[in-house]
């Protein structure tokens, strides 16, 4: 399979909304909030044409209770592959349009990762010039090894998220969840 980026599309939100008209009604009795994340959700940035959604929970009774509604929609449980505090989903049979479903407890590592990285790129436009630039490159130099792209941009996001208050080793696990295996 090929790595496709794309220069970033205005549908993406309305493909979000999309996503969340059919899921929010659904969790929201144990949600605390569902979140746009990842490349598609800042504007300007270049991304693969795939929505990533956070959905937050306060406590792991609440995460269950939104792995059961989404089962219900279709979604299949995958475990939190390897994240503490993430829980994440193959999309039903039929979508209409691609995403990454995650289920992430309230403050855990993955969430605050997600949400500090799309927030400093929104305010940040330089580094949306340079992280396309970067994503461009790697999808372009490892066109079908999509672990080796995600291992190309991790040394920027750790620089990002170094600005924050993030421990050192959380820094540490995010950085080797996103080595290549």
């Amino acid at each position: 399979m090929s790595i496709i980026v794309e220069s970033y599309n205005p549908d993406w939100v309305k493909w979000y909304e999309d996503i969340k008209s059919r899921v929010w009604p659904n969790v929201s009795s144990d949600a605390i909030a569902i979140e746009h994340v990842g490349s598609t959700s800042v504007k300007g940035l270049v991304a693969k044409p795939i929505i990533d959604i956070d959905i937050i929970a306060k406590d792991q009774k609440r995460i269950s209770s939104c792995i059961n509604s989404l089962e219900k929609l279709g979604y299949k449980h995958r475990g939190n592959l390897g994240v503490e505090g993430r829980e994440a989903f193959y999309n039903p049979e039929k979508v209409s349009h691609d995403h990454h479903l995650y289920v992430c407890l309230e403050g855990c590592d993955s969430l605050l990762n997600h949400l500090t990285l799309r927030d400093h790129l929104i305010r940040n436009s330089d580094d949306v010039s340079k992280y396309s630039k970067l994503k461009m490159d790697l999808a372009q130099k490892y066109s079908h090894d999509i672990d080796a792209y995600i291992e190309g941009k991790t040394s920027f996001i750790i620089d990002v998220l170094s600005q924050y208050s993030f421990e050192k080793d959380s820094l540490i696990q995010i950085n080797s969840v996103n080595q290549k295996k």
